[in-house]
């Protein structure tokens, strides 16, 4: 069995991407649970067996070297995401609370992309629209859209990794980057990470 213990850097990275050139790297694909794990056992894209012993999350990009030299890069399985689009809704102050308090109360991770909402799916989609069914303003558009798991990170981590891939999970959307919850009804920024996506912490009652 492989086991990778040492993160060189993200493929990206001008030296990282010179010596996967010249190497026939495995891949490995994770879940946002495995990918939080400071020890994983799994198995490769061709069904190698591997241990990943790492202190911090790992990100879509990241490259490992295994004891014996091996080259490892990590990908970040797709989440299933509700996305609220709010482009053509004209929203009044009352119903963006009131959704903000009914969502929050449902202890779902958020991200703020572009003017749009993205929560991840905790169930099935249907009773996550039927959820939001009473609280959604007029005009307020739903889709679902697959995204990296990291962007609902907290403290605006969504850009770790360099989701250069793609995944094909049906949605036929592209990845994008952020997050943000809120906390006893009190919106914590964090900053903007690249990419245009704020982060703030997950909302929950008092």
């Amino acid at each position: 069995m492989l086991v990778a213990k040492t993160r060189l850097g993200r493929r990206r990275d001008a030296e990282i991407a010179a010596l996967l050139a010249e190497a026939d790297a495995h891949r490995v694909v994770l879940s946002d649970t495995e990918r939080r794990r400071s020890r994983v056992r799994t198995e490769t894209t061709d069904g190698t067996d591997i241990g990943i012993v790492v202190a911090d999350d790992l990100g879509d990009g990241d490259v490992l070297e295994t004891d014996g030299g091996d080259l490892v890069v990590v990908e970040l399985d797709a989440v299933d995401a509700l996305v609220l689009e709010f482009g053509g809704a004209d929203v009044s102050a009352l119903e963006g609370v009131e959704l903000g308090h009914a969502l929050g109360n449902r202890h779902w991770d958020l991200a703020l992309r572009d003017g749009n909402a993205l929560f991840p799916v905790p169930d099935t989609r249907e009773r996550m629209l039927e959820a939001i069914a009473d609280h959604l303003p007029a005009g307020v558009e739903t889709r679902f859209e697959a995204v990296p798991p990291t962007t609902f990170d907290d403290g605006g981590h969504g850009g770790h990794g360099d989701h250069d891939h793609e995944h094909d999970h049906g949605s036929g959307h592209d990845h994008d980057h952020g997050h943000t919850h809120t906390d006893e009804g009190h919106s914590h920024s964090h900053g903007d990470p690249p990419g245009g996506v704020r982060s703030v912490d997950g909302g929950h009652d008092g």
